[in-house]
């Protein structure tokens, strides 16, 4: 029996990290919080530092070497993800449930609709922010259970990049858009290419506006969007996406 038939449909998402009140307004505000409070989802998020083995809690060394900046500790990852899989080990009506684990790195895989659409999938994700000079690289190979990255750039640590990942993953989970119709017609093809969304307009139908040239223009919505004919319109998007 899979979710969908039992009924049991919410999705638990921890977040470890040095830096848990990163995620105070992006987990309150807008469709998240409206999840949250529907209980399709749980997210939370959990210090890094509770697991430290150390009275001064400390989360990073110097790495073995040499080389410039600070590495995070295995221990205190370990520890964290030993703690927070148990969630969700047991069977409700025969159901199993999936838990996933995944170091935000630069050095990931670069995320994409279809992994959005794969990782919707699971019971429960658990996202590891690195920091600093990175991550010691046995949590990639011994404790994540995949590196995910957004894109060919560095950021200060993996706290963003979990937020990318978290808000893509969340919209495909049943109930979190109200208009499924939203979710369905994004241009996003299975070869894990994005397509250009068609262009999309809203009233005033004619609003007259300094472009970039400096001119006055007016600008109006076309005329095909006002037709009323479906058929039309559905043909006119199709040949605006790229």
């Amino acid at each position: 029996m899979d979710k969908a038939q039992s009924g049991f449909l919410f999705m638990k998402i921890d977040i470890v990290t040095i830096f848990p009140d990163l995620f105070s307004g992006f987990l309150s505000e807008s469709l998240l919080a409206r999840a949250q409070a529907k209980k399709l989802l749980t997210i939370k998020t959990h210090d890094l530092r509770k697991w430290t083995d150390d009275k001064h809690k400390t989360v990073d060394d110097r790495p073995y070497g040499g080389g410039a900046g600070m590495v995070l500790k295995i221990q205190p990852i370990y520890e964290a993800v030993e703690s927070l899989k148990p969630n969700l080990k047991f069977k409700i009506q025969n159901v199993k449930f999936k838990s996933r684990i995944i170091l935000l790195s630069a050095k990931g895989k670069t995320f994409t609709q279809k992994d959005a659409r794969r990782l919707s999938k699971y019971d429960q994700l658990i996202f590891i922010c690195g920091r600093y000079e990175g991550v010691d690289e046995r949590v990639a190979e011994h404790v994540a259970d995949e590196e995910i990255s957004i894109g060919n750039f560095v950021l200060f640590g993996g706290e963003v990049a979990s937020m990318v990942v978290i808000e893509a993953v969340s919209r495909l989970i049943p109930g979190v858009v109200q208009k499924e119709e939203s979710i369905k017609n994004e241009s996003f093809s299975d070869k894990e290419a994005r397509e250009k969304e068609y262009p999309q307009y809203t009233r005033p139908e004619a609003i007259k506006l300094k472009v970039k040239s400096g001119k006055l223009k007016v600008l109006r919505v076309p005329e095909i969007l006002l037709s009323g004919n479906h058929k039309k319109i559905e043909k006119w998007r199709r040949r605006n996406t790229e």
